[in-house]
C-alpha cells in the first residue's frame, strides 16, 4: 500500500480534546476523528487494527466452541419490560418511538435479545450447551464521555451468551471463556490481569473482569505478585487479622470536646488511628439504621456493604438528622456499645482489643473497649478495602495495587434473564428447567485503545506486531527524485508482498525528518529506509520500532528477516 493512495491525516499538534496517550496518539497518528461528543469514526489505518483484533477474538472463540451470531442494534422496549431493566438502566439506555410510537432502545448491551432469540430456538435440551456470540455496535449515553475510545458513547463490543441445563456445564464454559480472553490478551501482546469483580446490574454473581495495567487505568486492583491472586477493589478480600491477646483493660469514658473525625479523637488522646474504630450509620432494609464499624484507618467498601442483608440498596448513608434523632448525638460520637440498631463489624475491627470509639453521647468517647464484654452483639464481617501490604487471600504473599483499564468481563448470570422471560426447555426426564446463563463482554475498540495506552513511547505508537496495521514502514527517501530510489522501493514493497508482508510505502514528497516522524507516530513494528546513498552500496536501513539502533543490509535479506519475525 502506498501513503499517497491511502488516508492518513495525520497531526503535528496535540488535540485540546485529548488528554492522555491514546486518545492522542489514535488522533495524531490517523486512526480516528472525531464526530461528536463520545463518537468517533474510525479511518482506514484504525479500521485495519480493528480488523486484526476482531479476528483474534473470533479465533479464539471459535476454537473453543462458541458460533457467531449478528442480533439488532435497535431493540423493542418489550423485551426490556419482561426483564425489569426498562426503567432500571437509567439515561445511559438511549430511548426512541418508531413512525407507530412505539418504543425502542439503541442496544446498550443484548441479554434481552439473546434470551428472547434462544427461547424461539432452543426447542430441545439436546441443544444444548450453547454459546452465541456477535461483534457488534453498542451505545451507553455516558454522563462523560472521555479519552476517545476508551470511555465512548457508541463502541464496538463482542458480546457473548451461553444456555445451560446446570451449573456444571455452565462451569465448563466459563472457564473456556476465561481462557480465551486470556488467550486473546496475550496474543496482542499486553500486560493485564484477570480479576475477581462484581456483577454489577448486568450479573449475577460469579464475574471476573480482564484489566490491561496502565497508569492511565481508571481502576484500581489489587493483585499479588507471588501468584495468580487479582481482584478490582470492589471485590478484594481483606484477611481477617490474628486477634489481639491484650489483657482487658477497664472501661472509661472521656470527654473529647471537638473531636468529630477518628484524626481529631487520636491526636486529643495521643493513641494511633488503628487503635480506634468508627461507626457508620446507613439505610436499612429492613430496621431504619444500621451502624458498620470500621478500624479507624480503614475505609468502607460500598460494594461489599451492599451485599449485607441487612443493608438498604444501593447504599446510602443516613442523613445527620436522623442520626441525632435515633441516638441523640452527632456522627462524629456513635460507638458499637449499647446500639440498639444491627451491628456489623469489619474483621479488623473486631481484632482490636482495648480500642477507642464513640459513647453516644454528644462530645464523648469511650476507651478500654472490648468486644465481647462490652460490644457483644457484633456481627463480624468483611467490609473495608483492602491497603497494600494486606496478606493476600491465597496466602502466598501480600497485596499491591495497580491501576487497570477494563477491555473484558465474563459474568455468571444464572436465572436473572431466562427466568422472568421464560426461558425453559424439557431435560432427559421430561422435567421443565429455567436455563442457566453466562455473558462474556470484551471492549474492541477500548481494548485498541488500551493497547496503545500500554505500547507507546514519546514519539509515537508501538504496536504489537498481531494487531498493527502494517507489518513494516517503508521510508523512500526522495522517491520522486530518484529513479534508483523509486525502483528500490517498488521492488522491496513487492518482495513484501510476496511473503505475505503487509507493508505501507511512504512515497510522498516530504521532507525526511517528516517521514521519520510520522513513521514513529503510526508505530509499525519495523521500518525500512531506502536512500540513495546507502543503494550506491546495495544496503537498506532496518529498524525495528521499539529499538533505537538501526542497521544496514542488503534488501533482500531484510525482507526475509521481517517474514520470519511475522511467522514466529
Amino acid at each position: 500500500m502506498r501513503a499517497t493512495e491511502t488516508l492518513i491525516p495525520t497531526l503535528k499538534e496535540t488535540p485540546a480534546e485529548a488528554d492522555i496517550a491514546s486518545h492522542v496518539l489514535l488522533l495524531r497518528g490517523g486512526f480516528i476523528r472525531r464526530l461528536a461528543s463520545g463518537l468517533y469514526t474510525w479511518l482506514p489505518l484504525g479500521v485495519r487494527v480493528l480488523r486484526k483484533v476482531e479476528a483474534i477474538i473470533r479465533e479464539e472463540l471459535n476454537r473453543r466452541g462458541a458460533q457467531e451470531v449478528m442480533m439488532p442494534v435497535v431493540q423493542p422496549a418489550q423485551l426490556w419490560r419482561e426483564s425489569g431493566r426498562w426503567e432500571a438502566m437509567g439515561a445511559e439506555m438511549l430511548r426512541m418511538k418508531d413512525r407507530h410510537e412505539r418504543d425502542y432502545a439503541m442496544s446498550p448491551t443484548h441479554e434481552e435479545v439473546v434470551t428472547d432469540l434462544a427461547r424461539r430456538v432452543l426447542d430441545s435440551y439436546q441443544r444444548l450447551p450453547v454459546n452465541l456470540y456477535q461483534i457488534q455496535t453498542k451505545f451507553r449515553d455516558e454522563v462523560r464521555p472521555r479519552f476517545g475510545p476508551l470511555r465512548a458513547r457508541e463502541f464496538t463490543m463482542k458480546d457473548g451468551y451461553s444456555f445451560h441445563l446446570d451449573d456444571d456445564s455452565f462451569e465448563r464454559t466459563y472457564q473456556d471463556m476465561r481462557d480465551a480472553y486470556s488467550a486473546v490478551l496475550r496474543r496482542v501482546g499486553l500486560d493485564f490481569r484477570a480479576v475477581l469483580a462484581d456483577g454489577g446490574n448486568i450479573g449475577d454473581s460469579e464475574s471476573h473482569e480482564f484489566q490491561v495495567l496502565a497508569g492511565s487505568g481508571e481502576d484500581v486492583i489489587a493483585y499479588c505478585p507471588e501468584s495468580d491472586y487479582a481482584a478490582n477493589l470492589e471485590m478484594a478480600e481483606a484477611v481477617a487479622p490474628a486477634p489481639s491477646d491484650a489483657a482487658p483493660l477497664e472501661l472509661a469514658k472521656v470527654a473529647t470536646p471537638d473531636c468529630r473525625t477518628i484524626a481529631d479523637v487520636a491526636k486529643f488522646l495521643a493513641v494511633e488511628p488503628e487503635h480506634c474504630v468508627k461507626t457508620l450509620i446507613v439505610r436499612g432494609a429492613e430496621t431504619p439504621l444500621v451502624a458498620i464499624v470500621l478500624r479507624g484507618d480503614h475505609e468502607l467498601n460500598l460494594t461489599k456493604a451492599g451485599r449485607l442483608d441487612a443493608v438498604a440498596t444501593p447504599v446510602a448513608f443516613a442523613a445527620e438528622t436522623d442520626i441525632r434523632t435515633a441516638l441523640q448525638c452527632s456522627p462524629g460520637s456513635i460507638g458499637p456499645v449499647g446500639l440498639a440498631m444491627p451491628v456489623y463489624a469489619d474483621r479488623a475491627a473486631t481484632a482490636l482489643a482495648n480500642f477507642v470509639c464513640g459513647a453516644n453521647d454528644e462530645g464523648y468517647h469511650l476507651t478500654g473497649v472490648n468486644w465481647r464484654r462490652d460490644a457483644g452483639g457484633a456481627q463480624t464481617v468483611d467490609v473495608r478495602n483492602v491497603v497494600p501490604g494486606d496478606p493476600s487471600p491465597d496466602g502466598k504473599g501480600t497485596l499491591q495495587f495497580a491501576r487497570g483499564i477494563e477491555v473484558g468481563h465474563i459474568f455468571k448470570l444464572g436465572v436473572k434473564y431466562s427466568e422472568p422471560m421464560g426461558l425453559s426447555v424439557q431435560n432427559g426426564a421430561g422435567e421443565d428447567v429455567t436455563l442457566t446463563m453466562g455473558c462474556y463482554g470484551m471492549g474492541v475498540t477500548r481494548l485498541v485503545g488500551a493497547i496503545v495506552e500500554q505500547c507507546h513511547d514519546d514519539a509515537g505508537i508501538i504496536w504489537p506486531a498481531a494487531v498493527a496495521p502494517f507489518d513494516v514502514h517503508i521510508v523512500a527517501l526522495g522517491y520522486d527524485r530518484d529513479a534508483a530510489v523509486h525502483e528500490a522501493a517498488d521492488a522491496f514493497l513487492n518482495a513484501c508482498e510476496e511473503r505475505g508482508i503487509e507493508a505501507l510505502l511512504d512515497d510522498r514528497d516530504e521532507r525526511a525528518g517528516v517521514k521519520f516522524a510520522e513513521a514513529d507516530l503510526i508505530g509499525a513494528p519495523h521500518r525500512v529506509t531506502i536512500g540513495a546513498r546507502n543503494l550506491k552500496r546495495g544496503l537498506v536501513e532496518y529498524k525495528p520500532r521499539h529499538e533505537g539502533q538501526g542497521d544496514l543490509a542488503p534488501p533482500e535479506r531484510i525482507a526475509e528477516r521481517i517474514a520470519q519475525a511475522k511467522n514466529t
